[in-house]
């Protein structure tokens, strides 16, 4: 990646087309300088995937080859835009599946070299985390962020875009992962979070009570594989009581998230909490954030439930801020980070 500061752009309409393609969702988004985003599409093929239990990497990347292009057209026609009023393309880059990253990367540079406008590769996380600010009541730097979803969970210290020190994250599974397999448990299917969540309303608070793992050492380090064993051994002791172990499994979740969020703003003394990623759609999770942040004086941010999940918007935002600002890649190069550190970004100036 080039950071060519000094040739931040003077342009009044900085149109930037955003893809995303790291896993079983295909996102595009279209994001103006003056206007905001303007149009957005998604494409899941989540269903393809239910068969099996899980995302087979093999159909995702087949399946993003057949959606990208007709998506991309769908959101360029939409709002009347043509791929010539492209000021600039950019695609997730990582963390993802390796092949379904390849196409977003490959479809991007291809465009971008043909129409002889910058390209940029971008970091998934930082498309999450940043999504608040598609919203008209924006969080304001330097804030914690809690990143919550199928592959990723961890605390990060926001002092600015590009500026960011993860401050704690998972051992082991994501809590995403860790929903998805507690469903498949209690015989859910898949997806399984967005069904456990459901299921957990049916459910007796306080019928059981599973243990929050890892709040009881210092740190802001997770770990959900126990809770998730935890899980197991109750239903196999107790199979009819399948939504009273998914409410416990919830509250010990979403109790867990509280409590390293609260240490997180204490310990940075910040007064600011943006939550992203899948699981920030969780009712029973906003609830608890949001009486935290009562207590402690904290505003909660989070994105609209359309963009809790991947979509192309976020890239196509994260896009904008770098690629305006002069940041772009070189369109010979594939350059694709399937394992990527946010620490490892650059800020904007």
């Amino acid at each position: 990646m080039h950071n060519n500061q000094d040739q931040q752009t003077t342009q009044l309409d900085f149109i930037t087309l955003g893809i995303e393609s790291s896993c079983d969702e295909t996102g595009i988004g279209l994001y103006h300088s003056e206007l905001g985003l303007i149009g957005h599409e998604l494409f899941s093929s989540v269903k393809i995937h239910a068969e099996y239990g899980g995302v087979v990497p093999e159909l995702a990347s087949r399946d993003h080859i057949q959606r990208v292009l007709p998506l991309i057209k769908a959101v360029l026609a939409d709002v009347k835009f043509t791929l010539q009023d492209l000021s600039g393309i950019a695609y997730t880059a990582g963390p993802g599946l390796a092949g379904a990253l390849l196409v977003g990367c490959a479809v991007a540079k291809s465009l971008a070299w043909s129409l002889d406008i910058p390209s940029l590769a971008v970091h998934h996380m930082e498309g999450h985390l940043l999504t608040p600010l598609l919203e008209e009541s924006q969080p304001e730097f330097p804030f914690v962020a809690l990143l919550v979803s199928g592959g990723h969970t961890m605390l990060i210290d926001v002092k600015a875009i590009g500026q960011y020190k993860i401050l704690g994250e998972s051992l082991d599974d994501a809590v995403g992962e860790a929903f998805d397999k507690t469903a498949k448990i209690l015989g859910l299917g898949y997806p399984g979070g967005p069904a456990l969540a459901m299921l957990a309303e049916q459910g007796n608070y306080g019928a059981f009570k599973f243990p929050c793992p890892m709040v009881g050492r210092p740190g802001l380090d997770f770990s959900f594989s126990g809770l998730k064993t935890f899980v197991r051994n109750t239903f196999a002791k107790y199979p009819s009581k399948k939504e009273d172990i998914a409410k416990a499994f919830e509250v010990a979740t979403t109790q867990t998230l509280m409590i390293k969020c609260r240490r997180a703003l204490e310990q940075t003394k910040y007064a600011t909490l943006v939550v992203a990623g899948g699981v920030s759609a969780n009712l029973s999770l906003r609830k608890k954030l949001n009486q935290m942040g009562q207590k402690l004086d904290v505003n909660v941010f989070y994105p609209r439930q359309e963009f809790c999940t991947d979509n192309g918007a976020m890239i196509a935002l994260v896009g904008y801020f770098r690629l305006s600002h002069g940041q772009h890649d070189t369109h010979h190069e594939i350059n694709i980070k399937p394992r990527w550190s946010l620490e490892e970004l650059s800020q904007i100036e």
